[in-house]
């Protein structure tokens, strides 16, 4: 079911990719590694899982919340080099549909404020409930089992 509410699905910039290669260093200050997809890894530059044999980067990333208590750095991958990124741009991405993920709530200060689990079929619906609060101001998909971040969901402006 689709609601109203409308928002914007943020992949990981192309442009901190490209800082990530150029400085060989992740948010951590720990070097980049390159690696040989074995398959399934998910992609948070194009929001899809990776195919066995594509050339990856595993590095170290603090999700976009503001400094504080609550901002972590966790494991990600990305593309190498040449990714076309999302197909849906803005939209929830179509390759995690039905994936159970953990939608994370966070206020305008960058501290956690709730969050729900859903079941892939209709994050919208999940999505929606989360920003009916006002004080809501992101929301960070991550996945259930590894508990990774996985990409930003924005009020649309």
């Amino acid at each position: 079911m689709r609601t109203g509410t409308t928002f914007r699905v943020t992949a990981l910039p192309t442009a901190l990719i490209d800082t990530i290669c150029s400085s060989g260093r992740d948010a951590a200050g720990r070097p980049v590694e390159t690696v040989v997809a074995g398959g399934g890894e998910p992609l948070r530059c194009c929001l899809r899982d990776a195919e066995a044999g594509e050339a990856l980067l595993l590095f170290g990333y603090a999700p976009p919340v503001a400094a504080g208590p609550y901002r972590e750095i966790g494991p990600i991958f990305a593309h190498v080099t040449g990714c076309p990124g999302p197909d849906q741009a803005g939209g929830y991405p179509a390759a995690w549909r039905d994936r159970p993920q953990v939608l994370r709530a966070y206020d305008r200060r960058g501290r956690i404020h709730g969050g729900r689990r859903h079941d892939g079929t209709d994050p919208e619906s999940v999505i929606a409930e989360l920003f009916a609060d006002p004080a809501v101001r992101q929301l960070h998909s991550r996945n259930v089992v590894y508990g990774c971040f996985m990409f930003a969901v924005d009020r649309a402006e």
